[in-house]
């Protein structure tokens, strides 16, 4: 936007933002990979309390993966919006599991069946890739 100062022409004020903005790009993204190495370098990873946090959710977290089925089946993605916004807050509200809420929902029902609802909720699913992208994002670089 710094580069935008007039609207009908271009003349000699934009180019020492120019001339800045390729360096201060990189020196961000210098600073932004140092701090990522240094964060991750030292995580601990605790696998039972991951699965404890994305049960907390009580469901909820696989929204995104029921609006997209939804979708998929030919519900627009409007209609699909405002079936999983509905039972998402209704879990939330009143603290029930997402999926049974689903299970129990006649619009969703009439769309998906009970076996294509509880695999958009199987987590090995959802994490089928993961092994390929780390494989892919981690390789040995090659000079």
């Amino acid at each position: 936007m710094e580069n935008i100062a007039l609207w009908h022409e271009r003349d000699i004020s934009h180019s020492s933002v120019e001339r800045v903005i390729l360096p201060d790009s990189f020196i961000a993204l210098d600073h932004m990979l140092r701090r990522f190495t240094r964060i991750t370098g030292g995580m601990v990873v605790y696998p039972e309390r991951m699965r404890e946090n994305l049960d907390r959710s009580r469901g909820v977290v696989f929204s995104g993966t029921v609006l997209l089925e939804l979708a998929r089946k030919g519900v627009s993605r409007e209609q699909a919006y405002e079936l999983v916004q509905r039972n998402a807050m209704r879990s939330f509200a009143d603290r029930l599991d997402f999926k049974d809420l689903l299970l129990a929902d006649g619009d969703v029902a009439r769309v998906l069946s009970p076996t294509e609802i509880e695999r958009a909720f199987d987590l090995d699913e959802q994490l089928k890739h993961v092994d390929h992208i780390f494989d892919r994002v981690f390789q040995p670089v090659r000079i």
